[in-house]
């Protein structure tokens, strides 16, 4: 089989079908693009729950004049007894559980309300009073949250022990259906592309039926007539997938690097190191696709 041949025949396939081959490049940009954000947007999930569960505290919430929950009934929390809660967390069996903790009295716990919710009507109606003192507790191991809840979780004064992480898990889970909907769309997004790049490479193929029937005529091979077609869809879809990778990185630098990370400072989010995992994916993907599909139209218009 002469290279040369199949490359020159590959060539003037793209050039007499330029409305053909910017259809292919556009709907490989396009799945692509979905396919790239939707794995990056898992990634995104995962770096988040690793960053917000690794600051999840523990909070030992201790009984104030109005709680009626846990061990308390309508009476402050003792001097006694949040000495004898800050004894047990400070005692050696929970030591080796418990990276560190501090103490909040209502007048913190207020100054904390007031610079969370400044602005907000909410504010006037709350006085310090109202807040409860709390333990923060910051687990060398914060799935050992439940050691907390057992030790602390029955002594007076205390109202109840809730692990922050309760409060990730909604909100995760939300973020979770949101990437299994992205893969679901780039998974549509890839079977189109795959349609479209067949129907791309038949038309082309009928457009050319008497070289090929001459080809066919002088004992050309199945192989030699096929792999011009393949090269263009190849050709076209890498170029799609080219787009896909400067587009995903159009989205890191200046959606997530700079909208997300001036908006929310304070979370990690993914950075370019993580997209250039994605990018030769995404590049093998297109051309995988593409030499398939194309393979599998040209073949079927061949037995025809």
């Amino acid at each position: 089989m002469s290279w040369r041949f199949v490359l020159i025949e590959a060539w003037n396939g793209l050039r007499r079908n330029v409305s053909m081959v910017v259809s292919v490049v556009l709907v490989t940009l396009v799945s692509l693009t979905f396919v790239g954000s939707a794995v990056l947007l898992q990634a995104q999930v995962q770096s988040m729950k690793s960053f917000w569960y690794d600051k999840a505290q523990v909070a030992v919430y201790l009984c104030t004049q109005y709680s009626t929950l846990g061990t308390c009934d309508q009476q402050e929390a003792s001097a006694d007894q949040i000495a004898a809660v800050e004894a047990q967390l400070g005692s050696d069996t929970l030591t080796p559980y418990i990276d560190k903790f501090y103490f909040e009295n209502h007048e913190q716990a207020y100054e904390v309300f007031v610079e969370q919710f400044a602005g907000s009507a909410v504010v006037d109606l709350v006085t310090p009073d109202l807040l409860p003192q709390t333990f923060w507790v910051n687990l060398t191991d914060p799935t050992q949250s439940a050691i907390i809840f057992e030790a602390v979780g029955g002594m007076s004064g205390v109202e109840s022990v809730v692990d922050q992480r309760s409060y990730l898990d909604g909100i995760f889970a939300m973020l979770n259906a949101a990437s299994l909907t992205a893969v679901g769309v780039a998974a549509l997004m890839l079977v189109a592309a795959a349609l479209l790049i067949a129907t791309t490479i038949r038309l082309s193929a009928f457009s050319r039926r008497r070289e090929l029937a001459i080809m066919r005529l002088v004992g050309a091979s199945n192989w030699f007539i096929q792999t011009p077609f393949i090269l263009e869809g190849v050709v076209a879809a890498t170029i799609g997938s080219l787009l896909a990778c400067v587009a995903i990185a159009g989205i890191l630098i200046f959606f997530v690097g700079g909208y997300l990370a001036d908006a929310l400072p304070t979370t990690a989010f993914i950075e370019m190191g993580d997209a250039w995992i994605v990018f030769p994916i995404l590049l093998g993907l297109g051309a995988i696709l593409a030499s398939v599909s194309a393979y599998i139209a040209i073949s079927r218009y061949l037995r025809v």
